[in-house]
This record gives structure tokens, sequence and C-alpha cells, in this order.
């Protein structure tokens, strides 16, 4: 992967998605209305129906034009329908185009993932910036038992357009829905086994180059219990621990639980700072606290990770 800024696909966090039908978030990002909001994709494709699409895209593009010269945006995306519609899109928005981060590429398959690439080229090639992309693998392609063979084929061709590519996304609603699934606010994504396996084969491919993101948690605050946030910390807690990093939100309340979890612990973050500093003459020793092995040469990436994390999102003084 090749990112000029190093940070930026950290940022992203968790990623909150909204139907660019909503009136109101312009209102909300000006007036700093939704807590450790980090990045915001405006919806064209699910949440929007394909007879409200041409409204959609009208709402879109007064949006933009609406955030000109707004201060402390979180980074900005469109998530879009097809690579024909990624060019629709960028040509329709014209100069408020430059307020974007990038775009979201749903349904990202061997089947779209030449032309998806070719418009992307297109459009670095004819701007003197980077626009960014985050494909998001959910095709039924990458569930067979060959599965793992077509996202090494994948792979390859994203690794083409390597310094376009902020994040790998996820659809974990697309693949459980393949089988008819659905977790309840008690269970995690773990636990469904047929999806779990899909997940795992997406880490194995992609996670040693990209940052790849956690796949969304359906349950979020309505004022009555905190089931929903016990949910959701669990299962970050299990995507933190298998490599994902940041996750995908629907909803504002989600956010904070998200950017908290991302904070690494102080152990974690002075033992980062030690493996990257190293001056042992050997290649392991105690960690600071005295209680675990920091070896130089096996913890160097996630060392990298963790003090990345800890730069952006500060330091989780309450867990160890």
């Amino acid at each position: 992967m090749i990112i000029e800024d190093n940070f930026l696909p950290y940022k992203v966090g968790g990623l909150l998605y909204t139907p660019a039908t909503d009136r109101n978030i312009v209102h909300h990002l000006k007036e700093n209305m939704i807590k450790n909001i980090t990045s915001l994709a405006l919806c064209l494709e699910d949440s929007i129906t394909d007879d409200i699409l041409d409204e959609a895209e009208i709402n879109l593009k007064k949006i933009m034009a609406d955030l000109r010269n707004t201060e402390n945006l979180p980074l900005l995306f469109v998530r879009v329908r097809t690579p024909e519609h990624l060019q629709h899109v960028y040509e329709m928005l014209g100069y408020d185009a430059e307020l974007l981060t990038g775009f979201v590429l749903p349904k990202f398959s061997l089947d779209n993932a030449d032309k998806y690439l070719e418009i992307t080229d297109r459009i670095n090639s004819s701007i003197n910036r980077t626009m960014y992309i985050m494909p998001t693998i959910e095709s039924p392609m990458f569930t067979a038992y060959n599965g793992e063979e077509k996202l090494e084929m994948l792979k390859q061709k994203i690794d083409y357009a390597g310094k376009y590519v902020l994040n790998i996304r996820v659809g974990g609603n697309d693949f459980l829905n393949l089988y008819g699934l659905r977790r309840n606010i008690n269970q995690n994504i773990y636990q469904v086994g047929v999806v779990r396996d899909v997940l795992v084969n997406i880490l194995n491919v992609f996670s040693g180059d990209y940052i790849v993101s956690g796949a969304v948690w359906e349950y979020y605050d309505n004022g009555t219990d905190d089931k929903w946030k016990t949910g959701l910390e669990k299962e970050l807690e299990l995507d933190r621990l298998n490599g994902f990093i940041g996750k995908t939100a629907i909803h504002p309340s989600q956010l904070p639980v998200i950017y908290e979890s991302l904070k690494p612990c102080r152990q974690d973050y002075e033992d980062a700072k030690q493996i990257l500093s190293w001056t042992e003459k050997l290649g392991v020793s105690r960690n600071i606290s005295g209680n675990r092995m920091n070896e130089v040469k096996t913890h160097q990436k996630w060392a990298e990770k963790m003090l990345i994390l800890g730069e952006i999102y500060g330091i989780n003084e309450v867990s160890q």
C-alpha cells in the first residue's frame, strides 16, 4: 500500500453511513453535533431505492455545496452503485468533489474491479491530489469453497491501484443475507461460522497490506438499555483481536464506542514505543511493566499500528 499520509487510513475510524437524502446532515456537521465523528459516507446505494436516486443525487450536490468553507469536516465519502455511477457522480459534483476524500465502491468483485479501477485512475490523472477509494467486499463469489483463491485474484488487481486504496471494507450483512441469517443483540458475527470463515479469508489476504474495516453492527441506542452497547463493545474487541481496524456505523450513538475501541491501552502504547525505539542488545526483552515479552522483530508491525492509533485517538488509561 502506498499512501502518502501513513496516518490517513487509520483516521477513517468509525465510518458513519447516512442516506444522501438526509437534509439535516449539513446542520449537524456545521454545528459539530455528531460526537466523535471521523468520517462520513453519503450513501447512494442500498439506503436509497431506485425511484428516488435522482432526488438523492440532487440533494447530494446541494449538501456538498452547502459544506463549502466549513471547518473541521470529517473525511467525506460518497457510496456509489456501479463503476459507471462513480464516473457520473464525480462529474455531477464538479468543483464540489474537492471536498471528498474519496468514494466507497460497493459489491467490488472480479466482475467489476477492472472498470472501477480504470475510472479511479482516470479521475486521479485529471486532478492534482489523490481521490481515494474504499472497495467493499461483499459479493457471493467470495463465499464458495475457492473463495480465498478469488480474493487473491482480487488483491492482485487492487494492488495495481494500491496508492488510491484507503481501506478495504466488508459487507457483513450482505454475507449474512446469503444464508438468511441475522445476529441478535447478544450475538456477534464471529459466532456465525459461515460468515466468520469469509471474514478470516479477507483478513488473510488483505490485512498484511491494507487496513480492513469491520462489519456493521445493527443495534444502537434507543434510550431503553445498554444491551446494544455491550454487544458492540464485544464485537469490537473481537474485531481488534482478529485484525480489523475501525467499523462501519449506522447511527451516531455508535461512534463514541467505536472511537474508544481504537485507543490502545497504556501498556500497549508504551510497549509499542519501546519496540520502535529499540536499544537492547538482545532481540527480546521484558516490557516496562515487567509482565510480558517484547520482541523487536515479531512485534514491529503491531507496534507501528499501536503508535499510530495512539497518536490519532489517544490512550485508554483504564483498560490493560
